[in-house]
């Protein structure tokens, strides 16, 4: 009897330590998400009015608000999210639907993206400053600060949709052809909705890795924290104005919490923004 009971309490329900692992890497990750956005919130929520959003930032930035930086931060996220878009979602389409006989070529193209995407970005900085900056002479621009963004967000956003195209199965492809759609059809009423929640993920990661880019921006963008006049001006994005009163305004402490707080707020109103446009499409498509 006794030797049952040892054998059925060794033999007994085991620990999952994948599963452990996993979950304890994911409570680290969210506690540290934590405390910095505590810290955060602790330093800057004090900052964050009305005034503060609406007015010009004055004395290098220790005074005023932040209005022409969020301005030029808007103008250069339109510029890179109106290039890389459509440059993204055509590349990915194109992997996806129209180059699977050729996987050698397919093959390298993915491989360079995966290369690109792990560029660190002061190398993009660098390109953006010889190629936008010089060589098309559009000089230190909002313009130059976006088409450069766009050049760092494709790799990520055409690797996203092209796995969300991939992951739709055969057989809606099948279906649609046997129904007498024509190709673009196919993708427009039944691949571009499924694959949805694929170029959200890619448009967010996009989005947020342009957002919280400085290193790149420094060399195209540039400095000046004025309100812009048109995409051919100058300006001053968020992320670099953190960086700049942090590291170069002595007391400009308070104020760059408060502008990281700003920074934080719009990632999560863009995310959740995208998700709820995401989720009301694909229910609008489901509803025909």
């Amino acid at each position: 009897m006794q030797t049952s009971s040892s054998n059925s309490t060794s033999n007994g329900p085991r620990p999952d330590w994948p599963a452990i692992a996993i979950w304890t890497i994911a409570t680290l990750i969210t506690a540290t998400f934590c405390c910095i956005l505590l810290d955060i919130l602790w330093h800057g929520l004090g900052q964050l009015s009305w005034e503060f959003l609406t007015t010009a930032p004055a004395n290098a930035g220790r005074d005023g608000g932040i209005n022409s930086i969020l301005v030029s931060t808007g103008l250069i996220l339109l510029v890179c999210l109106s290039v890389a878009i459509p440059l993204g979602v055509g590349t990915a389409i194109f992997l996806a639907e129209f180059a699977r006989g050729n996987p050698r070529f397919s093959r390298w193209v993915r491989r360079s993206l995966d290369i690109l995407a792990g560029v660190p970005s002061i190398v993009f900085g660098l390109f953006g400053y010889a190629f936008f900056v010089q060589r098309l002479g559009l000089g230190f621009s909002i313009l130059s600060g976006g088409l450069t963004l766009a050049c760092m967000v494709l790799p990520i956003l055409i690797r996203a949709a092209e796995e969300g195209f991939r992951a739709v199965p055969d057989g809606y492809r099948l279906g649609a052809a046997s129904l007498g759609l024509s190709r673009w059809g196919t993708l427009r009423q039944v691949l571009l909705p499924s694959a949805m929640p694929g170029l959200v993920v890619g448009l967010v990661l996009g989005i947020g890795r342009a957002m919280a880019e400085t290193a790149a921006l420094i060399f195209t963008s540039g400095y000046v924290d004025r309100m812009p006049g048109s995409v051919w001006d100058s300006g001053r994005s968020l992320s670099i104005h953190i960086f700049d009163l942090s590291m170069n305004v002595p007391g400009g402490e308070q104020q760059a919490y408060g502008s990281a707080l700003v920074l934080i707020l719009l990632l999560i109103v863009i995310n959740s923004f995208a998700s709820w446009i995401a989720q009301r499409y694909r229910l609008g498509q489901q509803g025909r």
